[in-house]
């Protein structure tokens, strides 16, 4: 019974999720292959610096977005990362993962998803605005997903609520966007096949 509560639950906060990224507001376009890459230089969630310029001193960048621990294809996304850490680094690659929720729900991600890589919290949303992925959730919206049992507002520590249209971007040494996965579906994400084809 506690099973098939908890399956409904789910099942209804994905609905909410499709709804919230209808356009009542105009989503984003996110940035196109040949675009020259948005500086980033933040902290991530363990207090590390994170410098894009100096990263692609190494190698390619894999930039994603994801939009937070209750999300569920965010999750899956970052495990199956995880489970390629190795393959990409072998490559040159680096993963970097922005997210607009704040270090405590970042902390219950990487308990789900064993993410070994960066992981940025945007907090001010600088670098989903620059990389045009930000859009912002209408009370309504908001409404909805609490009734589901998420609180977003909680979990972004913010009563604006922005969230990233799940994009990944692969940023070649001289700062290029050479590979873009944008789409406002939030079930299609890159896959790790074509990250790693483009690397």
């Amino acid at each position: 019974m506690l099973k098939a509560g908890a399956s409904m639950l789910l099942i209804m906060a994905l609905v909410v999720a499709v709804k919230a990224q209808e356009p009542g507001k105009a989503l984003p376009q996110g940035l196109k292959v040949g675009a020259t890459a948005p500086s980033i230089n933040a902290v991530d969630y363990l207090g590390n610096k994170v410098n894009l310029k100096k990263l692609l001193k190494k190698g390619p960048v894999v930039l994603m977005f994801y939009r937070g621990a209750w999300c569920p294809y965010c999750n899956k996304q970052l495990m199956n990362l995880q489970d390629s850490l190795s393959l990409i680094n072998e490559l040159g690659g680096t993963v970097i993962a922005v997210t607009p929720e704040t270090i405590e729900s970042i902390d219950k991600t990487v308990e789900k998803t064993n993410a070994k890589f960066r992981i940025i919290q945007d907090e001010n949303i600088c670098i989903m605005k620059a990389y045009e992925v930000a859009y912002e959730l209408e009370e309504s919206v908001l409404r909805r997903y609490k009734k589901t049992g998420i609180d977003l507002e909680q979990a972004n520590g913010t009563d604006v609520v922005n969230l990233p249209v799940p994009a990944t971007y692969i940023i070649n040494q001289k700062g290029k966007i050479v590979y873009a996965f944008f789409d406002p579906d939030y079930k299609k994400r890159a896959t790790v096949g074509k990250i790693l084809e483009n690397l």
